[in-house]
C-alpha cells in the first residue's frame, strides 16, 4: 500500500512515513476474512466513521483568517479533482518488475489530451467507455447463465451423505467413506465416551471429491471426514493454530543448489498427514452419519489426534512431524523453520515442509529412508 501511494503522487520519498501510517489506519478500519468486524470496532466497540477520509495526496484547502473582507478565507494546498485528472503524472519508485507499456485506445487518448489542456472540462464532457469482451474466469465454468439467471450445474460431487447413498455411485462413495473410517481406526483418531456434562460437541461433516485424470476420466472416490472447527471455542477447545509454511525464496534457493551441484531431488506427501498430530486439549466430536452403531449412539468422539477442520490441526502436525523427523538426525534451520539439513560425511540432504508435502534434495538415495519419512 505504501508503494502504490507514493508512487502515483509527486510528493518527495520523505513522506513515505506518513504513507505507512496512512495505510495502518486504513487497515485497521477495513473488514478482513479473519473477522468479521474491523480492528477498530473489536478495540473500541465503536463503528469507524470513513466519511472523512480523502485520496491520498490529494489537494485540500486550508482556512486562515484574513486581515481584509476582500481577501480569501482559505489558501489553496490540495484540489482533489486536480489531482485525480493529473493522476498519470505520479513518481517513479522502481516499479520495474511490474511495470507494463499501457496501450491507449485511439479514443481516450483524445478525452486525455482534452483534459490535460482544460481539466474543468472533466465534469461536464462525458466520457466514453471502452468497451470490451468479458469471460468468466475457469472456476466459474460450472455457473451457466440462462436469461440474466445463474444455474448452478450439477458435477454430480454429492454434498451430503443422504446424496451419496441416494446416488448412482454409492457404492463407491460408501468404500470411501469405510477407507476413511479404516484410517481413522488404524491411527486411533479417537475414542468412544460418554458425553461429559456440560460440554457441547462439535460437529464432523463428509467432504465428497473425484480425482480424475487429464482427460477427465475418474480414477479416485475420494471421502473425507472433517470437522466442524468453526464451532470451537478459543481457549477451550484450542490455544495457539500458528504453524509455518517454507517460502518461495527457500524452495527456489535449495532448488537453485540442487541444480548447481547435480544433486537429486524427491518429492513425497504424507497421506492424512494430519492425523499424526497429537492433541493438547479435550475436543469432542459427534459421531458421523452412518457409522453409528446401537450399542454406542448416545455416545461421543473424545479426539486423540488432529483431523482437518480442528483449528489447531495444522500446528499439532507440524509439532509432530519437527519432533519426529529430528530423531532421524536433521537440524532444523534457526530462519526458516520448515527447512531441515542433514549432513554424513560427503551424504548432504535437505528437506523442505510444505503443510503435508515434502521435498528432499541429496546426493545419496536410500529407498527405505522415504518410506520411513511417510
Amino acid at each position: 500500500m505504501v508503494r502504490s501511494m507514493m508512487s502515483h503522487t509527486d510528493l518527495p520519498t520523505s513522506f513515505w512515513g506518513y504513507a505507512l501510517e496512512t495505510a495502518a489506519f486504513t487497515l485497521n478500519r477495513v473488514p478482513s476474512k479473519s473477522v468479521q468486524k474491523t480492528p477498530h470496532e473489536m478495540w473500541t466497540r465503536r463503528r469507524p466513521n470513513m466519511s472523512f477520509m480523502k485520496i491520498w495526496g490529494c489537494k485540500a484547502y486550508v482556512k486562515h483568517q484574513m486581515s481584509t473582507k476582500l481577501e480569501p478565507k482559505s489558501e489553496k494546498l490540495f484540489l482533489e479533482k486536480e489531482f485525480l485528472t493529473n493522476s498519470g503524472k505520479g513518481r517513479n519508485i522502481e516499479l520495474k518488475e511490474i511495470q507494463q507499456q499501457q496501450v491507449i485506445e485511439p479514443e481516450l487518448e483524445g478525452i486525455s489530451q482534452a483534459v490535460e489542456e482544460n481539466p474543468t472540462d472533466l465534469e461536464t464532457q462525458p466520457l466514453r467507455r471502452y468497451l470490451r469482451e468479458r469471460h468468466e474466469p475457469e472456476r466459474y465454468e460450472f455457473l451457466v447463465t440462462t436469461h440474466g439467471d445463474v444455474i448452478l450445474v450439477d458435477q454430480d460431487e454429492p454434498k451430503t451423505y443422504q446424496e451419496a447413498v441416494a446416488s448412482s455411485d454409492s457404492e463407491k462413495w460408501l468404500e470411501a467413506m469405510r477407507s476413511e473410517m479404516d484410517s481413522m481406526s488404524e491411527n486411533q483418531v479417537w475414542t468412544l465416551v460418554e458425553p461429559p456434562e456440560g460440554i457441547k460437541p462439535i460437529g464432523g461433516k463428509w467432504v465428497f471429491k473425484k480425482k480424475t485424470d487429464m482427460d477427465g476420466n475418474v480414477q479416485t472416490y475420494k471421502g473425507r471426514l472433517v470437522a466442524k472447527g468453526f464451532r470451537q471455542i478459543h481457549g477451550v477447545d484450542y490455544d495457539e493454530t500458528f504453524s509455518p509454511v517454507a517460502m518461495f525464496k527457500s524452495i527456489q534457493i535449495l532448488l537453485a543448489v540442487a541444480a548447481f551441484h547435480d544433486y537429486e531431488i524427491w518429492q513425497m506427501d504424507v497421506k492424512t498427514a494430519f492425523l499424526n498430530g497429537k492433541l493438547e486439549e479435550d475436543v469432542y466430536m459427534t459421531q458421523l452419519e452412518g457409522f453409528v452403531t446401537p450399542e454406542n449412539a448416545r455416545k461421543v468422539c473424545k479426539l486423540q489426534r488432529s483431523i482437518y477442520g480442528l483449528e489447531q490441526a495444522s500446528r499439532s502436525w507440524n509439532l509432530r512431524f519437527n519432533e519426529a523427523i529430528q530423531e532421524f538426525g536433521f537440524i532444523r534451520n534457526e530462519d526458516e523453520p520448515c527447512v531441515y539439513k542433514k549432513f554424513s560425511g560427503s551424504i548432504v540432504s535437505f528437506l523442505i515442509l510444505y503443510v503435508d508435502d515434502i521435498l528432499i534434495i541429496g546426493n545419496d538415495y536410500q529407498p527405505y529412508s522415504l518410506s520411513r519419512l511417510g
